[in-house]
């Protein structure tokens, strides 16, 4: 006999359509308690619509929602709805006394996760966008609902924050009970959070079972079976679920994602990157020397932003870049660029570097508003290689998902993710060899990332990545670096270790916080005065060690990029040499945590 699951909410035959197109056309879906459903689909296809359709914030032209009685439904909108003249306190808390929401582990616990850095007292008018997203956020979630909607909510936030969302909201309800909505183009957001996938496309919600992972894998079948659907477009999402069971493995070992499926559909699907013939097209290219930083600082008056960086970018690294806003991602990548000098230390470029940047502004687009599309695109060389293949312009901007349509329009008119796409084909066709992102998913919907990330995957040259979208730093980068407290530190544990070192760091602060006002300890608790001698000696001896080994990993890296590419026995001694290396130096950052907390314990 199956178990009874409660419906909370629902809609029936439901038809909208505005006057150029029709938007939803008899669509019949629902929300039962334990649902956690994340809605995915190209952007203008209706995603945020069908929430707020559901929300009750707009009424379908026909058909019907229903709401079961007694049902509360919260949601983050994409408008910003807040009051300019209240101060942040207010808006989180009302009236009420401190000894009354301290008490309340959920606003506590909210505070501390989206508020950091947020002065209680500041009137929401002084807040940045940012600021005011995450005030919004807070706002919604220390509210008791049955029902939580969130349309972007992953928007402003760093990756701490992504991460105690996640969390937040896999707490937030037991199992079985609440329901949760969400529309966002952030996949790792998708795969650790919901249960459920609905795709919005060609007027209508299909759902699917489980998170990102697992509605790839079903679409990959669903697209396999169907004669009509395009073999670029199949090929695209088989690449993507290869990458997914090759290199992301902790994703897909929820039950729901079925491993001898996908085995079978990506049995012939080689690497997303062939990383030996790209390394070696970016020697051909960048030569030996691309950049290097060396003994590197910055500061600005008084503020120091980096301190000592040791930095030798080799030709054909790929690198995420993580850290805090403020932490000096910027500063560094403005140093590697030339548009930052150095305080201390020197910045030593390659003759042959021509660096490009992708950045969060769309300022090199304004020159050339006015003009259509296939003007700007008709200006430039007639082919170019991508992936060991020759393609022209127009097939790159197809894989970039414009249709022929678009090539008329004006790029003053295109969408913000169709202007972010335009650029980065702008910059790929000017051919650069030193590619720096910052921050380049916004705008663009699941698809269009794995579009983009597809291109890059054939980019033969140094690529460097800041980005906020975990998902995308992993899937086109081969390691992860992060800049915190002004050093710049290599993280052999990637995005997972990162969290760890600043949750370390935090728990740090907050004590320090917590002893404020007394005599601050002389030494930390526990330790004798030859322990403590003892740690801080070993802390700077496996520091000194730490870094000798990044500039071995280094060495290892460009010994390969300059090795006979044939010589296959050879290039594999250098790679088990970089995994014993790498191995090396996960223990060695191990310890150097160990002893932080320690000495700050």
């Amino acid at each position: 006999m199956s178990s009874y699951v409660a419906h909370l909410l629902g809609a029936e035959s439901l038809h909208l359509e505005y006057p150029t197109r029709v938007i939803f056309d008899s669509v019949t879906i629902g929300l039962d308690e334990g649902d956690r459903v994340g809605i995915v689909g190209r952007n203008g296809d209706g995603k945020s619509t069908l929430m707020r359709l559901l929300a009750g914030r707009i009424q379908p032209d026909d058909g019907r929602v229903t709401v079961r009685r007694g049902v509360e439904i919260g949601m983050l909108d994409q408008a910003d709805e807040l009051d300019d003249s209240i101060v942040v306190s207010e808006s989180i808390v009302g009236d009420k006394q401190e000894y009354e929401w301290a008490s309340d582990a959920r606003i506590r616990d909210v505070i501390e996760g989206l508020l950091g850095g947020i002065p209680w007292e500041a009137k929401l008018g002084e807040l940045s966008g940012g600021q005011r997203r995450r005030v919004a956020l807070a706002k919604l979630l220390v509210g008791d609902w049955d029902v939580v909607f969130l349309d972007e909510p992953t928007n402003h936030l760093d990756v701490e924050g992504i991460a105690w969302l996640a969390e937040h909201l896999k707490r937030r309800w037991p199992a079985g009970q609440g329901g949760l909505l969400v529309v966002t183009h952030d996949r790792w957001f998708l795969d650790e959070v919901c249960n459920t996938t609905w795709e919005v496309h060609d007027r209508i919600i299909e759902p699917f079972e489980g998170g990102y992972a697992a509605y790839i894998l079903q679409r990959v079948e669903r697209d396999r079976m169907s004669s009509v659907t395009e073999a670029k477009r199949q090929n695209l999402m088989k690449k993507e679920l290869a990458w997914l069971r090759r290199g992301a493995p902790a994703r897909t070992a929820k039950p729901k994602f079925r491993i001898d499926a996908a085995n079978e559909l990506i049995a012939n699907e080689p690497p997303v990157r062939d990383k030996i013939s790209l390394q070696s097209m970016a020697m051909q290219r960048l030569g030996k020397d691309v950049v290097d930083l060396l003994e590197v600082g910055v500061s600005y008056g008084e503020k120091q932003v980096l301190r000592d960086v040791e930095w030798r970018i080799a030709p054909g690294e790929r690198t995420g870049i993580l850290g805090v806003n403020g932490a000096g991602k910027s500063t560094l990548l403005g140093l590697v660029a030339g548009s930052v000098q150095p305080t201390t230390g020197r910045v030593k470029r390659g003759k042959t570097v021509k660096i490009s940047i992708l950045d969060q502004q769309l300022n090199d687009l304004t020159a050339i508003a006015h003009e259509p599309v296939r003007v700007v695109i008709g200006r430039q060389k007639s082919s170019y290689v991508a992936g060991g293949k020759e393609v022209t312009p127009g097939q790159l901007l197809e894989r970039l998902g414009f249709d022929s349509a678009q090539l008329s329009t004006p790029i003053k008119d295109l969408s913000g993710g169709q202007k972010r796409r335009l650029q980065l084909l702008l910059i790929l066709l000017d051919e650069p060899n030193v590619l720096i992102l910052d921050e380049p998913t916004n705008d663009l919907d699941t698809d269009m990332l794995a579009a983009m990330e597809d291109l890059l995957d054939s980019f033969p040259g140094t690529l460097l990545v800041v980005s906020h979208d975990r998902y995308l730093l992993e899937r086109v980068t081969d390691q992860q670096y992060a800049v915190l407290g002004g050093h710049f530190r290599h993280l052999p544990g990637g995005v997972d270790e990162y969290l760890k070192v600043r949750q370390s760091t935090d728990a740090a602060g907050s004590a320090a916080t917590k002893a404020a006002g007394s005599a601050a300890p002389a030494k930390p608790a526990g330790l004798s005065g030859a322990e403590l001698r003892n740690a801080q000696k070993e802390l700077a001896s496996v520091g000194r060690r730490l870094e000798k080994s990044g500039e071995k990993i280094a060495a290892v890296h460009a010994k390969m990029a300059s090795h006979d590419q044939d010589d296959y026995v050879g290039l594999g001694e250098l790679s088990k040499e970089l995994t014993e290396l790498d191995g090396q130096a996960a223990e060695l950052e191990t310890r150097w945590l160990e002893l932080t907390d320690l000495l700050e314990g």
